[in-house]
């Protein structure tokens, strides 16, 4: 994942959870600023010493899932962010780093869902409705696939693969 693009998103869903809850306390300040220099296991200290304290912690989980995304633990980081789903549906952050994981599984069709969740959530959420054109368009592009293996000589769906493959070769999924 892009520093620049992780460190800016981080800021825009700690705004928005600001928004809704409490300003989050030192350890919490200090994770964030940790993670924003990129500084992951100092950040995940922080964080976990803050969550022991602050367990159902909003800003607080959502790091914790960045931070486990950061890690790679990818199945830990789908845990954090589905239980912020389920205990606040009205938080669409959640929901886009979900389906930027699904997405990376290859498992565009929950990507799809879980976006058309953040939508419903915030119809204002630009970057939701760009992953979702992206998830779009990674189904489509399948689908053109498949119908070449079923008759390679469909002109009509090579060209649109093709030119499909050219669009999501330098496409990227936002979290």
């Amino acid at each position: 994942m892009d520093y620049t693009l992780r460190r800016a998103l981080f800021g825009v869903c700690m705004a928005a959870c600001t928004a809704v809850f409490a300003a989050p306390a030192d350890d919490l300040k200090e994770a964030q600023r940790l993670y924003a220099q990129g500084k992951v296991p100092g950040a995940m200290e922080k964080v976990d010493a803050y969550l022991k304290e602050m367990p159902k912690d909003t800003q607080g989980r959502f790091l914790k899932g960045l931070l486990l995304v950061e890690e790679k633990k990818n199945a830990e980081a789908i845990q954090v962010f589905t239980a912020l789903t389920e205990e606040f549906p009205e938080i669409p952050e959640p929901y886009n780093n979900l389906a930027v994981l699904y997405a990376a599984q290859g498992n565009y069709d929950r990507a799809r869902a879980v976006l058309e969740l953040a939508i419903q959530t915030n119809p204002q959420y630009a970057m939701a409705h760009e992953n979702l054109g992206d998830i779009y368009a990674q189904l489509a592009s399948r689908s053109y696939d498949r119908a070449l293996q079923l008759d390679k000589g469909n002109a009509s769906a090579k060209a649109k693969s093709t030119k499909l493959k050219e669009l999501t070769s330098t496409q990227r999924i936002n979290p």
